[in-house]
């Protein structure tokens, strides 16, 4: 069966924006293709696809970074300490 290159990017991006997506081997879980035909088509080398799972990983890390900083927990405010501070 062929299929529309330009339709199953548009499915990749859709699935990355819709599901918080964070690696690319998450993105073939949600496409109607093949691993072997995602890789064939080289969309793993997408710059757009990679700016959206990086779009997604940044919210992740800001997100959970201000959740340590307001949390009470001693643990997480060193791990906080730890990422921000500098030598």
């Amino acid at each position: 069966m062929a299929y529309d290159k330009a339709k199953i990017m548009g499915e990749a991006k859709a699935a990355i924006i819709k599901n918080k997506l964070f690696f690319i081997d998450d993105i073939i879980a949600y496409l109607p293709i093949a691993k072997s035909t995602f890789y064939d088509w080289k969309m793993e080398q997408s710059d757009e696809l990679k700016r959206l799972l990086e779009i997604n990983r940044t919210e992740l890390k800001v997100g959970l970074r201000s959740k340590w900083y307001k949390s009470n927990a001693p643990a997480l405010q060193m791990a906080l300490m730890k990422l921000i501070c500098s030598d």
